[in-house]
């Protein structure tokens, strides 16, 4: 069997050659620039929300603080060992994945997909409190002990932000799960890592803005 770089000039017989590019190298190139290019994007979006508490922080800091003060911050800690630890096992599949070695990659991914599971079990969990507690987003927020300006703006930004990455969390997984199961059944057994590859850059960024999130929420 061939590794990537051995068949990124093997033309049209190449497998997994799209019929549009004349060679695997170049359709390579092409998925990363339009992968890099969609990440892009979604940092622009979550960029906009970084500004839109960062103002917001400003205005109301007293209120942000006590607020962030009723985070359970060893729930969020939790959460960013796990994530850590799966961006680890989704490089170890690229990894092995280069190596030949598709099923140890699958494995690696269910493994990253696993902890996806936790991570979001862990959230569910600190929502069931929140909304309990009424500690909830905009005109809903119901919360006795905090009654000050700003408070329904802290909750509805953290419900936004850590809800919009728990999408792409879910998202995430059900690429990872795909890949997974496409390693298993010996479709990347050649040593083609690229699509790999760009699942994992986009794990990678859904932990990255986890890593920003966690300092804006529960150590602030």
């Amino acid at each position: 069997m061939r590794t990537e770089a051995e068949i990124a000039h093997g033309g049209a017989s190449a497998p997994h050659l799209a019929h549009h590019f004349s060679n695997l190298h170049m359709q390579s190139h092409a998925a990363r620039l339009g992968m890099w290019l969609f990440l892009a994007t979604e940092l622009l979006l979550f960029g906009g929300l970084f500004v839109a508490y960062t103002v917001y922080r400003y205005m109301f800091s007293d209120t942000f603080i006590a607020s962030s003060k009723l985070i359970e911050t060893h729930y969020g800690a939790i959460n960013t060992v796990v994530l850590i630890t799966s961006s680890l096992t989704v490089a170890l599949a690229h990894h092995a994945v280069e190596n030949r070695k598709a099923r140890k990659a699958a494995l690696l991914l269910l493994a990253s997909v696993g902890a996806g599971v936790i991570f979001l079990c862990i959230k569910a969990i600190e929502y069931s409190h929140h909304i309990h507690e009424g500690q909830l987003p905009g005109r809903y927020y119901g919360y006795a002990e905090l009654q000050a300006h700003g408070a329904p703006m802290f909750w509805s930004l953290y419900f936004l932000m850590t809800g919009l990455h728990g999408l792409h969390v879910i998202i995430g997984m059900a690429v990872l799960t795909i890949l997974a199961l496409l390693c298993w059944r010996g479709h990347y057994d050649d040593g083609y890592s690229t699509p790999v590859e760009l699942g994992g850059l986009y794990w990678h960024l859904v932990d990255l803005i986890w890593i920003f999130l966690f300092p804006l929420f529960y150590l602030i």
